[in-house]
């Protein structure tokens, strides 16, 4: 079983979609239910609590963002949108409307397996945490998203935040810059590794935190970042 889960709804109403995906899915040991319009989705979504989502925006009754919407009223789930539509507009549409993941149809079934794994990942990663993380010096609020160095508000962008919020769940812990990008980033598709270098320098300057030997988070050069706290 790959990542933790074992159970995936598929609501696709395209029969040779649908197919493959089934295929594909049960050859990596997944559990597959199927659904063909939008009610029906939400209908077997409330009745069995799958793992994660396999989700067409095209669908005849209820749309994608309708059943999207249900769903995160329900549970927050995975789920990956799949559309034949490519425009950025539609893809932070989907994002913005709380989708895990969008593909864009058609998709590859190497890239379509790969953008499942890691969100699965990040579910598994965002499980049973904490409620706050505190050393002293940062503090993070994780239900309100709010941070604070030496007692004062420091306002992030929301890229910031969960690229400081993940290093701060892995204190002492190396984070390669793919595994940042794949954690941190709310599209990790394509991104470069300079990315995470160049968000990690903006993150400082907004922390106060220079790049010394005290600095909390700490290039490993050659391996990636960590969050280590200061000596008190």
């Amino acid at each position: 079983m790959r990542e933790g889960h074992n159970s995936v709804l598929i609501i696709e109403d395209e029969a040779d979609i649908r197919q493959l995906l089934r295929t594909l899915l049960e050859r990596e040991g997944y559990a597959v239910s199927e659904a063909i319009e939008g009610r029906d989705g939400v209908r077997q979504f409330h009745q069995s609590h799958p793992d994660i989502v396999i989700l067409d925006v095209g669908l005849p009754d209820l749309d994608g963002w309708q059943v999207l919407e249900r769903i995160r009223d329900m549970s927050d789930a995975p789920v990956l949108m799949l559309t034949a539509l490519s425009t950025e507009r539609d893809k932070v549409r989907g994002l913005n409307a709380g989708a895990d993941d969008y593909l864009t149809k058609p998709f590859g079934k190497v890239e379509l397996l790969a953008r499942l794994q890691a969100i699965s990942r990040r579910q598994v990663n965002n499980k049973d945490l904490v409620t706050t993380f505190d050393d002293g010096t940062l503090h993070i609020d994780f239900a309100h998203q709010e941070v604070t160095v030496d007692g004062n508000p420091v306002v992030l962008t929301p890229t910031e935040y969960r690229l400081l919020a993940t290093l701060a769940r892995h204190q002492g812990q190396v984070l390669s810059s793919d595994q940042l990008i794949e954690l941190a980033w709310d599209d990790p598709s394509g991104l470069a590794p300079s990315r995470v270098k160049y968000a990690v320098l903006r993150l400082r300057r907004k922390l106060g935190w220079d790049e010394g030997d005290d600095a909390p988070i700490e290039t490993v050069r050659g391996f990636g970042y960590r969050y280590r706290s200061r000596s008190r």
